[in-house]
């Protein structure tokens, strides 16, 4: 019953990584039964363009889903078209940098489940070998067919068909082509590999390098964080449901209603807009910036000399907010 417990909480407590993870896996499982039941090549001049929609579409679809699953760019986004100074409220005074490594955080995480899948099938070996079989440039039908017959050339458009069609030039000649685009597309896929945990590791590392504060009180702004997603959640709860109750009380029983305080609009933006940690007021939150305020009409707009937060404190936010459904 504890072990249950414990993975129960490591599970909650990392839901937004393993979500992120789930549609890698989901990529490669896509990708998989792509390859096995959809991916056919056509055999013919549609060979590359054929390959070339199945590689880079199902990315591209895979790499929106990650944005359309950001919970924290549509936190900062909702209600931008309607605001006079939305990039203001965004961005802070001026700081355009700040927006542009925002994005760049969200794009990093949303880029991960297309570039599994671009990876596992340039290491699957078939969208290669169909993508290059169908370029009809002399020179690639030159390097594929080194020292093989002139019928190796003129059928390199079948290639990929050679079990189930009759090809007039030798078995062996057949296998040693698809052998090599294999090798070749499984040394692309591995290299991609290598570049996408070589850039995870840079980006892990320039973030925490950038941290404005030390490693002690990352750990406590990591607790802060969570645990004021997890309050913020049930007072809105509370909050929503107090508030339903008093309004279908007034409406059945026809009475006045009571005074509800709550925030008004101008609140709820201050408080939605992009965080900065400044090392002059340690603040770790917009809320806790908002109600430190000694008067509530100032704004909390972020400033120059301000940092955005490590990429760590995004996950958490990015859970907390989900958790919400906000």
């Amino acid at each position: 019953m504890d072990l249950f417990k414990t993975v129960l909480n490591l599970t909650v407590k990392h839901k937004t990584v393993l979500g992120y993870g789930a549609l890698s896996l989901l990529a490669a499982g896509g990708e998989h039964i792509f390859s096995l039941v959809v991916f056919s090549c056509p055999c013919d001049s549609w060979n590359f363009m054929y390959s070339l929609v199945f590689l880079l579409v199902p990315a591209f679809i895979l790499f929106l889903l990650g944005y359309l699953l950001n919970i924290r760019m549509w936190r900062l986004l909702t209600g931008c078209c309607t605001s006079n100074n939305c990039c203001h409220r965004l961005c802070g005074a001026g700081l355009h940098c700040r927006c542009l490594w925002m994005f760049w955080q969200l794009t990093y995480v949303s880029a991960l489940a297309p570039l599994t899948w671009i990876a596992l099938a340039l290491l699957n070996g078939g969208y290669y070998q169909c993508a290059v079989t169908g370029q009809q440039r002399d020179f690639i039908k030159e390097r594929l067919c080194i020292n093989e017959t002139q019928k190796c050339v003129e059928e390199l458009l079948l290639l990929p068909c050679a079990k189930s069609l009759e090809l007039t030039f030798p078995h062996q000649q057949v296998d040693l082509v698809q052998r090599r685009l294999m090798a070749e597309s499984q040394v692309l896929g591995w290299i991609l590999v290598a570049c996408i945990m070589l850039i995870v590791a840079v980006f892990a590392c320039i973030s925490r390098c950038r941290s404005p504060v030390g490693y002690l009180q990352l750990t406590f702004w990591k607790t802060y964080i969570e645990k004021e997603q997890e309050l913020f959640n049930q007072k809105t709860n509370v909050h929503a449901t107090k508030l339903a109750e008093r309004n279908l009380k007034s409406f059945f029983e026809h009475t006045i209603p009571e005074p509800f305080p709550m925030p008004n609009s101008q609140e709820w933006q201050k408080i939605s807009s992009l965080y900065a940690f400044s090392n002059k007021q340690q603040h770790y939150s917009m809320i806790h910036k908002f109600v430190e305020l000694a008067n509530r009409n100032n704004s909390i707009i972020s400033s120059e000399g301000d940092a955005v937060p490590p990429t760590e404190l995004n996950f958490i936010d990015i859970a907390g907010i989900a958790e919400s459904g906000l």
